[in-house]
């Protein structure tokens, strides 16, 4: 028997899959989710709900786990973390609210890396050229744990920024998700008792959570310019 003959359609057909499925086809999708996800929290403003309008029957430890989901989904749509980590404390205080925001931080990393790696890095990797970005992306390759740790850790890094920079490299989704998990752990610590203790702004335990901030914040600032520095030169 022969074998059919492929039409004009049929091209057009195999040509328009090619293109959707092509990196910047993926990439221009992650632009597309991200740019929702940002309209909806600017319209709905989740975090206003989880810090003033938790529905009161929902109590428990439900409710902790609840509150990590909607906080991994609302650190993937960039919500910043610090109002999500204060509501935890208010809601839960200090033990079960760190729990939850550090479930969230994780939850919220993966997300954003998943679909960093998926839909990003085949358009983006090709464009790490440069001396800064080469270095960045080569440690971040070779490292990847120590690196994401070292970022975690001090907050001068813009959170959602080292998630997709790491899923562009080839770093590792278990120790990115573990150098999160730990690196995040000191400072929303602070946040999260801060907001347990807020009701009592000049208790101890509310101002030495603040001073934590204020000064891992300026560290963080002082850290990030000298990497950016060093690696500039490398």
């Amino acid at each position: 028997m022969l074998d059919p003959v492929s039409g004009p359609h049929d091209g057009l057909a195999l040509r328009c899959g090619r293109a959707l499925l092509s990196p910047w086809a993926r990439l221009a999708l992650l632009a597309l989710l991200l740019l929702s996800a940002v309209c909806a929290v600017l319209v709905y403003e989740p975090q206003r709900l989880l810090a003033t309008g938790w529905p009161p029957q929902l109590s428990g430890g439900a409710a902790v786990v609840l509150f990590g989901f909607c906080y991994g989904l609302c650190t993937a749509a960039l919500v910043p973390r610090p109002l999500l980590n204060l509501a935890s404390g208010a809601l839960f205080g200090a033990p079960a609210g760190l729990a939850a925001a550090i479930a969230g931080t994780v939850i919220g990393a993966g997300i954003s890396f998943t679909l960093g790696r998926l839909l990003g890095q085949g358009a983006l990797r090709p464009m790490v050229r440069g001396r800064w970005l080469t270095a960045a992306d080569g440690q971040l390759s070779r490292h990847g744990f120590r690196t994401v740790l070292a970022l975690r850790l001090f907050p001068g890094f813009p959170f959602a920024a080292v998630n997709y920079c790491a899923a562009v490299s080839r770093t590792a989704y278990v120790p990115f998700l573990l150098a999160t998990a730990l690196g995040t752990l000191p400072n929303t610590a602070a946040y999260v008792i801060a907001g347990s203790t807020a009701a009592s702004p000049d208790s101890p335990v509310f101002l030495a959570a603040s001073g934590f901030i204020v000064v891992s914040a300026l560290a963080g600032a002082a850290v990030a310019w000298r990497k950016r520095h060093r690696l500039g030169k490398s």
